[in-house]
């Protein structure tokens, strides 16, 4: 990921990657050469690089349990960071993050790069503007994915590494925060996962809308996209947005029938930045004074919260309010 966002980083002609920092001896100057995206120091300590280097601002791409050290460092240098999701490996570690941000005065923005899919952001747009409001929203994800390493002897594969992104997409679509949620994970007997790779949840959120989360990282055949696939219904219709395919709907014209008069709808999506480089685009927009940027820690933390939440209401077999988690 460290290469790939050098790569993104290299397309902005206003940006030079000052530093490249990896606990790895040599392998960040071996990604700059690979990518032939070069940096003026390498090193394996960030307060070292920072003083060596002198940077305007820090880009997080380690492991999430290196975040917490990574932006706290950066931050306490006086330094804006933009780093990837999650946030933080535990809620306490994502607050006193945002303390810190707080402290130091200094933007820290999480990239929720699956936020500048242009498809979803025209769906998003549409959902928000034209159904009327939106009260039921659901989100299918199932990919048999065989990653080896890691991934297969985690406690909870799918709600901890993956989730947070279709959580985050609920709150973005919705343009809504959770309040509440009652949650399962579980492990298909065929798993060749040791944690529970599937799950199932049910969100309540604010303005009495529901968001149903189902997913497995053990289904075998007939994916989903990687966003997941996605129903909105509202007074006015219902928009479908499902293997990563143009976004359509259909809208109320007629009512008073059996069934209303339903008009098709096709949700074109606009050009622009996507995933990365979109992310990357608006945290420069908002160091030179632009809008508060998409992912900003105050706001991303609730789309943490959400995985603490399903973690926690798994465990206890019950529903759990996000303010216990926030």
């Amino acid at each position: 990921m460290g290469k790939t966002w050098a790569r993104n980083i290299a397309e902005f002609p206003e940006v030079t990657l000052a530093g490249w920092v990896d606990v790895r001896p040599e392998a960040a100057a071996q990604a700059g050469a690979e990518t032939g995206v070069t940096a003026e120091v390498y090193g394996t300590d960030l307060t070292q690089a920072i003083k060596d280097a002198a940077p305007d601002f820090v880009v997080d791409v380690t492991i999430p349990e290196a975040h917490h050290e990574v932006t706290l460092t950066a931050l306490g240098h006086g330094l804006p960071v933009i780093g990837e999701k999650p946030m933080a490996a535990t809620m306490a570690q994502a607050k006193e993050m945002v303390a810190a941000a707080d402290a130091a005065g200094k933007l820290y923005m999480v990239s929720q790069a699956r936020r500048y899919n242009r498809q979803l952001q025209a769906y998003r747009d549409f959902v928000q503007a034209s159904l009327g409001g939106v009260g039921i929203l659901n989100a299918d994800f199932y990919i048999g994915a065989h990653f080896g390493g890691f991934r297969d002897e985690m406690e909870s594969p799918l709600i901890l590494d993956m989730a947070i992104h279709t959580f985050d997409e609920a709150r973005f679509i919705s343009g809504k925060d959770p309040v509440a949620v009652y949650a399962e994970e579980f492990n298909p007997h065929w798993s060749w996962y040791m944690g529970d790779s599937s799950a199932t949840a049910l969100f309540e959120f604010e303005d009495d809308l529901r968001f149903t989360f189902r997913g497995s990282w053990a289904a075998e055949g007939l994916h989903t996209s990687w966003d997941g696939d996605w129903r909105s219904v509202g007074k006015n219709g219902t928009a479908i947005w499902e293997h990563n395919t143009v976004p359509y709907a259909e809208v109320v014209r007629k009512s008073g029938e059996f069934h209303s008069e339903m008009e098709r709808v096709e949700i074109t999506p606009t050009p622009g930045f996507e995933f990365i480089k979109g992310s990357f685009a608006q945290f420069l927009a908002a160091l030179k004074g632009g809008p508060t940027p998409d992912g900003e820690c105050h706001d991303n933390i609730k789309s943490l919260a959400m995985v603490f939440a399903v973690k926690e209401s798994s465990r206890r077999r019950e529903r759990v309010l996000l303010s216990e988690i926030l």
